[in-house]
């Protein structure tokens, strides 16, 4: 059995043995055939890196030395502005001090001087960063590198560029000295706007020469050429000093400084180097720098390098609407004070092109703070209403523009703190309409409670509004949400085309020396339905009607379909009491604006938040700016109005009910409206707060004819128990003679009233109508002949008088108990009965008894019939 059991386990063995020699074959297979095809990869690639740089162009001296100006073009293909080498200054490299070298090997090419143009250090680090985040997500470029393509190739980030940057790379250091490379570099790199070299830049930033610089601010100018707009101290010294921090410690990271001296020259704020304002050196200006401006900033953040390679832009500048705004903007009549400012962003409302910018007043080739882009600290105030409450309200709710909101006194979900509306006021029951017209407080926080914080955030997050989350301050621009005027116009535009947005864009195309292009234009976005589109800007457009509580009537242009909404924002009770702040201060004032061609965003402010604007001059500039330039580049220019959908219908509600109900015949007119609702949501139940109010007709009518010509009439009336208090009854008095149309002939608040004119010989019928509001009660009629022969009343006079000098009506003071028959009542000696009271001898009181109303006048019978319903 052991014989057997070993030879088993040998077969065992022996099958063991077999199955390994395949496994070891193929793993030898494996890696022969790894090695033949890198071997076959790097002939194809070595074959394709001769193919390319064979096409390479030739190195040419001048444009490694000078910065190769770019063009700028409008809308129309015209050029507006050429950057170059205007605002230079050549440094040589003897001239440049150690420690300036040092920072900027430190943050751009740590072996500059070891390598051959190409670091494959650095390269390594950027083919795994591409690995992981893709093709061009990370440069490998040296110093020699950036010179080359700067200096003779277009941006593209392909493997034919590649290639040839590092043939020409190779080539220069060949050529060219290590000092000569870093001179060119030193002198061609793009600081901020139009100033190139780090030699301009110490200038123009500091006032200095380069061997005048301390340690920080070498640091700060080595630190810029990555951003430098973004960098710009004088726009964005916050950033600026982060930048000029992560410098420094990249300088102790190989070992160009200690930690200790970093550290010193951390502690120093950049604010406190640079020139002050009233010595900044002003440029040499381009047409449109404001505009301009935001070009720059919109090719940085592409890739800041563009500009030092002599490309063309063709932009979206609108030349009239640009001139238009600087224009409006540099009149100081224009502004109620010397230093406010204001920001301007005019977008296209169907593309999102940006057809204008306002930078602010005077804003000029120094290209300082840019308010309509770079204004991103400041709060929107209740612009954002429509954005965050309304709109979502809309788009999510399908609330009715007609939607009840209780405006009355009212917390944040925290239960503690108060909510205010800017009058410390209340409205009670009201519409959305009125509630975002009226721009009140509570009743948008209320919508965004009920709209819910995510469904907000994701409506906002499809107008380019990039926030992590909002709060409910937000719904009236007091919370996490700061936007620029290029921004709030961007979004706005949305509401007027149709809920489709597009981002807010300058750059339409960029052609490189080569000949090779890139366009640019962001795919649209279906932000809304545009049932939302529509009813919010109905809603706006009362914002600029002459309604009572309309916010912003002063932004109105005659003849255009405008909508738009107002903003503020406000200190906090804190900030009042640290600053001394009236209480009429306000640090923000916003206007946002748009027709079917054109979105306009302004803001007005002061530079420091805590200069409040104080007047409604201040707060109303935004409007008024506005309607100025609205109405000027809309000249000439067909502009239509918004149409409604057909997702959109009409109906008229009475204004408070719960859920919204028709209005019926009786509902008061005050509270009828015609509001807007997305189809299928309108109401079909008609409301029955108000029932039809019943007017018993006037009774005991009594006409009298006391004195020739005039006949006196008198009735009785109760009003309806179901009567509002303040409501006023007027009764309508109406005459027809003989066969005659019947004529309308006084309407008073009395019941009582003379008619004069009556002739003798006629019969006359009298009628009168109770009227409470819109609601008539039927006629009372009386009839009355007037005879030729009629007697006159026995008069009986006081002790000592016999006669009177003059008869008539209203001169015959006494006991007048003359009645025909049809007297009944008492005129407490004032003549306002029937006849049976006592007169006492004031002629003015006697005339009374004849004689109507507050003037003492009796009536004229009209000459011509006039319809008892126009009578007054």
């Amino acid at each position: 059995m052991s014989e057997r059991r070993r030879s088993r386990s040998e077969m065992r063995q022996s099958q063991r043995k077999k199955q390994k020699r395949p496994l070891k074959k193929w793993v030898k297979w494996t890696i022969l055939s790894i090695l033949l095809l890198g071997f076959a990869g790097f002939a194809f690639g070595a074959g394709l890196f001769v193919y390319y740089a064979s096409s390479a162009p030739e190195l040419n001296e001048e444009l490694l030395k000078d910065p190769i100006s770019a063009e700028f073009y409008d809308m129309n293909g015209e050029l507006f502005a050429t950057i170059g080498v205007q605002n230079r200054k050549y440094i040589e490299y003897d001239e440049i001090p150690q420690e300036m070298v040092d920072a900027i090997l430190a943050t751009e090419d740590v072996r500059f001087f070891d390598h051959f143009g190409i670091d494959f250090f650095r390269l390594g680090g950027a083919v795994i960063a591409n690995l992981t985040g893709g093709f061009g997500s990370q440069g490998a470029s040296t110093i020699t590198q950036q010179v080359v393509k700067n200096s003779f190739l277009s941006n593209e980030k392909t493997l034919k560029r590649k290639a040839q940057e590092a043939w020409l790379a190779i080539q220069l250091e060949q050529q060219y000295d290590k000092e000569e490379i870093f001179e060119m570099y030193f002198n061609k790199i793009l600081m901020s706007g139009n100033v190139y070299g780090f030699a301009t830049g110490a200038d123009y930033f500091f006032g200095k020469e380069l061997h005048e610089l301390e340690l920080d601010e070498i640091a700060l100018l080595a630190g810029m050429p990555q951003s430098p707009n973004n960098y710009n101290p004088f726009k964005f010294p916050d950033r600026a000093q982060k930048r000029r921090d992560i410098v420094l410690n990249l300088m102790v990271q190989h070992g160009k400084i200690t930690e200790a001296e970093a550290e010193e020259a951390k502690k120093v704020d950049v604010t406190s180097r640079l020139l002050p304002e009233e010595q900044r050196k002003s440029l040499a200006g381009t047409k449109y720098d404001g505009f301009l401006d935001v070009v720059l900033s919109e090719i940085e953040e592409k890739d800041p390098s563009l500009l030092s390679e002599g490309i063309k832009v063709y932009t979206t500048l609108d030349p009239k609407a640009q001139s238009v705004v600087e224009n409006i903007m540099n009149n100081p009549s224009n502004f109620p004070t010397e230093n406010i400012q204001s920001g301007v962003a005019v977008v296209d409302t169907k593309s999102g092109a940006l057809r204008a910018i306002g930078g602010g007043r005077n804003y000029g080739a120094e290209r300082g703070y840019n308010y309509a882009h770079d204004l991103k600290s400041r709060h929107p105030g209740s612009t954002m209403k429509p954005l965050v409450a309304y709109g979502p309200a809309i788009e999510y709710l399908k609330w009715s523009t007609g939607k009840t909101i209780v405006d009355e006194p009212y917390t944040y979900s925290d239960g503690k703190t108060q909510i205010r509306n800017w009058d410390y006021g209340y409205f009670g029951s009201i519409t959305a309409r009125e509630a975002l017209y009226a721009s009140r407080n509570i009743p948008a926080v209320k919508t965004l409670q009920e709209v819910g914080l995510n469904r907000a955030h994701e409506f906002i997050s499809k107008l380019g509004i990039n926030v992590d989350s909002i709060v409910e301050s937000d719904a009236l621009g007091g919370g996490k949400v700061n936007l620029s005027p290029i921004q709030m116009a961007g979004a706005y535009a949305a509401f007027g085309n149709n809920g489709v947005y597009n981002e807010p864009y300058t750059i339409k195309e960029i052609v490189f020396r080569d000949g090779s292009k890139i366009t640019y234009k962001e795919d649209p976005v279906v932000a809304m339905s545009d049932y939302t589109a529509y009813m919010v800007t109905d809603m706006l457009r009362d914002v600029v009607s002459t309604k009572r509580h309309a916010s912003g009537s002063k932004a109105r242009v005659s003849g255009l379909d405008i909508a738009g909404k107002t903003g503020t924002t406000n200190y906090s009770a804190d900030e009042f009491r640290k600053h001394n702040l009236p209480n009429s201060a306000v640090p923000d004032s916003w206007f946002v604006g748009y027709t079917t061609n054109y979105s306009i965003a302004i803001w007005s402010g002061y530079d420091d938040r805590y200069e409040p604007m104080t007047s409604w001059d201040e707060r109303n500039l935004p409007q008024v700016l506005f309607s100025q330039i609205m109405g000027q580049i809309s000249q000439g220019k067909e502009t239509k109005r918004f149409v409604k959908p057909s997702t959109v219908v009409e109906a008229t509600i009475e204004v408070g009910t719960e859920p919204l109900k028709l209005a019926s015949p009786n509902t008061p007119s005050e509270l009828k409206r015609t509001e807007l609702f997305v189809k299928g949501t309108e109401p079909t139940e008609v409301s029955d707060e108000y029932k039809q109010l019943e007017i018993d007709a006037p009774f005991n009518l009594q006409a009298i004819n006391q004195f020739p010509g005039y006949v006196d009439l008198a009735w009785e009336f109760t009003p309806p128990e179901e009567m509002e208090e303040e409501a006023e009854i007027l009764f309508e008095v109406s005459i027809q003679a003989d066969e005659e149309e019947s004529t309308g002939v006084a309407t008073t608040t009395e019941m009582m009233a003379t008619v004069s004119n009556i002739q003798a010989g006629r019969k006359y019928t009298f009628t009168v109508v109770a009227i409470i509001g819109d609601v008539r009660s039927s006629p009372a009629s009386v009839s009355i002949e007037i005879d030729g022969g009629l007697t006159e009343p026995e008069v009986g006079y006081p002790d000592g008088i016999d006669d009177f000098d003059n008869e008539g009506p209203g001169k015959n003071p006494g006991n007048n108990s003359g009645n025909n028959g049809n007297n009944s009542g008492n005129n407490n000696g004032k003549g306002k009965g029937n006849g049976n009271g006592n007169s006492n001898n004031n002629q003015s009181d006697f005339d009374d008894w004849f004689l109507p109303g507050e003037e003492g006048n009796p009536v004229e019978l009209p000459t011509e019939p006039t319809p008892p319903a126009e009578a007054s």
